[in-house]
């Protein structure tokens, strides 16, 4: 059996994680590790839910959603434009090239700030907080479930500091 077949598990497993801006975990989707970044975005953002003080119904949509090129694709920035997400999300040489053979005929470029998206290091910081322990780490997890286990009680941790 390969251990990477499961659908959430596996040792190539990735982690898709949606942080505030202080580097707090809000959510996280395990996927497997040979699977596309993009299509998980969306699931990734359903997946945010932040209480606010007080009476009232948790809050689920970021102020601004900040990703790399993995996340670059037409139908995903449609998707936040129909959601009202203001995005910085960079565009793939592979796009720039298709649009600038079109000439014309090929549109303008999307909207992209280069000072906002050079917050998403808060991403990569969260990560790095994640990976100082041991379990996520080295992923001695068989299961999904105690991976994600695992990540859950860390993210609290976090929380806490």
């Amino acid at each position: 059996m390969n251990p990477s077949a499961g659908p959430e598990g596996g040792l190539s497993t990735k982690i898709h994680l949606a942080v505030d801006g202080r580097g707090r975990p809000l959510a996280f989707l395990l996927i497997p590790g040979q699977a596309g970044d993009n299509p998980h975005l969306l699931p990734l953002l359903d997946a945010i839910s932040v209480n606010a003080p007080g009476p009232g119904r948790p809050r689920k949509r970021p102020d601004l959603l900040i990703a790399d090129k993995g996340y670059a694709h037409d139908s995903t920035r449609r998707a936040l434009r129909r959601r009202g997400l203001r995005h910085a999300i960079p565009e793939r040489s592979d796009q720039v090239e298709r649009r600038a053979a079109k000439g014309s005929a090929g549109g303008r470029p999307p909207a992209f700030d280069r000072e906002v998206y050079k917050q998403r290091n808060v991403v990569e910081r969260c990560f790095n907080r994640l990976k100082q322990w041991r379990d996520p780490a080295t992923r001695f997890a068989k299961r999904a479930s105690s991976y994600r286990a695992s990540l859950v009680l860390i993210a609290a941790v976090i929380w806490l500091r």
